[in-house]
């Protein structure tokens, strides 16, 4: 079984072998009393942007501190080509389930997006609730699937902002997608870069406009489909992304 993967900042992770690093605050508590580390066992921690040290727990001192004797360090450089996914906001916790999935999945960035037809909307503190919620979800799946890099949760996008990430994606040779239904594109057969972003858009749950749909296409985005079935928003983002992971070094 793989050792439990735990987050620290960038600035308490110590990379030298031998070295000790140290697990506190609520991390720390869970490790100390979650988790219920013992001295001696193995342990991976990392800084979330690509750092990760194995090492076994050197100490435990009291409810939420965990010390970490450093046995093996590596840098992982930030994947290439990046996934980028425009998640429109979902009602209940579909929205959090939606950031799970996509962080398990390996997408790097995540931008929800305040669609026309979205049933929820994030209005006055509602923002600050909402990407907090979906912040600690990206961590907590990152921390579940061991990935040296955590997600960025990006602030609440308009529409204009999310047809600006589809026209800065495709003028830095990548390509952007927007997921409908009844477009003639097979996303299997789309030619993914391998530099660049691709950029995902995933409409809620009815569905993008044609006022929407035409200011992505006039921004360089392309319209295709998964399959025959129609998958919730909460899940056509992690089925879009795999198909397009499938399709680069990153997963071959």
């Amino acid at each position: 079984m793989t050792a439990p993967f735990f987050l620290v900042s960038p600035s308490a992770l110590a990379p030298m072998i031998g070295g000790l690093v140290r697990i506190e605050g609520s991390e720390g508590r869970h490790a100390a009393t979650v988790k219920r580390l013992e001295i001696g066992e193995a342990v991976l921690v990392g800084d979330g942007v690509g750092h990760v040290v194995e090492g076994t727990v050197a100490a435990v001192v009291g409810k939420d501190r965990v010390d970490i004797r450093v046995t093996s360090y590596d840098e992982h450089p930030p994947p290439s080509p990046r996934v980028v996914v425009v998640q429109a906001l979902a009602k209940g916790e579909r929205g959090e389930l939606s950031v799970e999935l996509l962080t398990e999945v390996g997408v790097d960035v995540v931008v929800p997006w305040s669609a026309s037809r979205s049933i929820s909307q994030w209005r006055g503190d509602k923002v600050d609730k909402g990407l907090e919620k979906w912040r600690s979800t990206a961590r907590e799946a990152a921390k579940q699937s061991r990935r040296p890099w955590v997600p960025d949760v990006r602030d609440l996008a308009s529409t204009a902002a999310a047809v600006s990430l589809v026209r800065e994606a495709v003028a830095g040779r990548g390509t952007a997608v927007v997921l409908h239904e009844a477009a003639a594109l097979r996303l299997s057969t789309l030619r993914v870069p391998h530099e660049g972003d691709v950029v995902l858009v995933v409409g809620p749950e009815g569905g993008i406009t044609d006022d929407e749909r035409a200011a992505f296409e006039s921004a360089g985005a392309l319209c295709a489909r998964l399959g025959p079935g129609v998958l919730r928003t909460s899940t056509a983002g992690t089925v879009a992304a795999a198909v397009i992971l499938a399709r680069t070094p990153r997963w071959t």
